[in-house]
């Protein structure tokens, strides 16, 4: 008899929804920074990527949302930063998910500021 595959959670659908979602729209080097051995953080995971243009990330951003809608039912805690779509944060409590135009990305460099966490990188789809 085969071994049994575990079921998984809620937080396990909701990343694989994000990512694929991402992938969807051919987000730009999507990480999934873990945080679950870390102690005192706000949140389980990160997950963070970007895009070319504020219609890319937009568009990232709005697919991500009706995705885990779609699939995982949940709705957003709470989102920002679709003034300018330079940094898209869509909160989800345990998941957190930013959203870059490049150049903001580099910038602030978060995967640096949380270097303890332990980062997936996850394969997106060829340009």
């Amino acid at each position: 008899m085969p071994p049994r595959r575990k079921k998984k959670g809620p937080r396990e659908i909701l990343i694989e929804t994000v990512v694929k979602a991402m992938t969807d729209k051919i987000a730009k080097n999507p990480v999934i920074m873990d945080f679950t051995a870390m102690k005192g953080t706000v949140c389980d995971a990160f997950i963070i990527c970007h895009g070319n243009s504020r219609t890319q990330t937009e568009a990232i951003a709005d697919h991500v949302i009706g995705e885990v809608k779609k699939h995982a039912g949940e709705n957003p805690w709470h989102k920002e930063g679709f003034e300018n779509a330079e940094w898209i944060l869509i909160d989800y409590g345990d998941v957190v998910i930013h959203i870059f135009q490049e150049e903001r990305r580099r910038f602030y460099n978060i995967e640096q500021l949380w270097a303890d966490a332990v980062v997936t990188k996850v394969d997106s789809k060829p340009e």
